[in-house]
């Protein structure tokens, strides 16, 4: 079933441009490779210049999962990290039937 992750990503102050360029560059390398990653788009949160919202769409859940469990074994996240003010925050959503 195709889930929907919405990502909460704070950036430092002032570096909001930077990390969605950061976000877009790491999803048009390695987001065509990932199985299960369908797509994502990255929202701006007007009343908040330092947050970014991206929106990614997997086959599953479990397709999610091991995607995340991969990067964190190899440090793939690691320079998205750096330009974060604060843990990321993931709600992953399905369609009611």
């Amino acid at each position: 079933m195709v889930i929907k992750a919405i990502v909460e990503l704070q950036a430092k102050p002032g570096r909001r441009a930077e990390l969605k360029s950061l976000l877009e560059n790491m999803v048009a390398q390695q987001g065509p490779g990932q199985l299960g990653f369908l797509g994502s788009t990255r929202y701006e949160v007007l009343e908040d210049p330092d947050m970014l919202i991206e929106i990614a769409d997997w086959e599953s859940a479990e397709a999610r999962a091991a995607h995340m469990q991969e990067s964190a074994a190899t440090g793939a996240y690691a320079p998205l990290l750096e330009m974060l003010a604060a843990p990321f925050r993931v709600t992953v959503i399905k369609q009611l039937p």
